[in-house]
């Protein structure tokens, strides 16, 4: 058993507070950047376009993430309370609304750009997307939130800032856990799967992700203000469009690869012709 006593306040610099969930999100997104340089280096292409796209992913993953929180988890509350909707910095972030967020981002991004294809370089964004998430969970576990149930035994996490005295599952560490090992695929297929489909490892990325979600979700306390009253709760069954998404995701872009592949197979024997 272990007993967490973590600050969420890293450190303050005379009124400005600095939270780690701050740090760590933000940190995230800075390793994040210098990540794609990397891969935008590595594909030459131009990494001035990579400032503008992080703008977009960073817009995209606040404000779906917000609304997703707000809608999903506690809609009572903020449609009848809209203007706290915009107070991001109370807490309160989904990650299903997130994911959407990014998506729909990015695709506006590169429908504005005209120079990039959206699986070549989403593959490229969801490798350190997945470190992201991993920062984020270790920032809900240093904030004592996203709490997972009491284990009814002898092990686990005693979160004695919160004044309690029993132990938890850590669930944010279990999802922090899984999303690394999610990274750490990503990572290695990315710099050696070089005929890969486009857009597998993004579909990669939704499956390992959605997929640890759904199986964690029922050591987690329930996050929404209403019960489903069904063996799963609202965090399993938001998880299930995603998996399922991600496997039609991995047969469609393995379809357009194979169709390209026969393509120019075609192209190359007529050429010899």
């Amino acid at each position: 058993m272990f007993v967490w006593f973590g600050d969420p306040i890293a450190f303050t610099l005379g009124p400005v507070v600095m939270r780690w969930y701050g740090l760590l999100f933000a940190g995230g997104f800075v390793i994040g950047y210098f990540m794609m340089y990397a891969m935008f280096k590595r594909a030459r292409y131009n990494t001035d376009d990579l400032d503008r796209m992080l703008v977009y992913v960073f817009l995209g993953t606040i404000i779906g993430a917000r609304l997703g929180h707000c809608l999903i988890y506690e809609p009572d509350y903020y449609l009848s309370h809209p203007l706290e909707i915009l107070q991001i910095w109370k807490g309160g972030l989904a990650s299903h609304g997130g994911t959407i967020g990014v998506v729909l981002a990015f695709f506006i991004f590169i429908k504005r750009s005209h120079k990039y294809r959206f699986f070549e370089i989403a593959d490229m964004i969801s490798v350190p997307i997945a470190l992201v998430c991993t920062f984020i969970r270790i920032g809900n576990f240093m904030n004592s939130e996203i709490l997972g149930k009491p284990t009814n035994g002898d092990f686990g996490v005693v979160f004695a800032r919160l004044g309690e005295d029993f132990p938890r599952y850590p669930a944010q560490l279990f999802e922090a856990g899984s999303y690394f090992i999610t990274f750490i695929i990503l990572a290695v297929l990315y710099f050696t799967w070089q005929k890969r489909p486009q857009g597998m490892l993004l579909s990669i990325l939704l499956f390992c992700i959605y997929t640890s979600r759904f199986f964690i979700e029922p050591f987690k306390e329930e996050q929404a203000d209403y019960s489903t009253n069904m063996v799963l709760n609202v965090g399993q069954l938001l998880s299930i469009p995603f998996i399922l998404g991600s496997v039609a995701l991995m047969v469609f872009v393995t379809y357009l690869h194979r169709r390209e592949q026969r393509l120019n197979k075609a192209n190359d024997t007529n050429a010899k012709q």
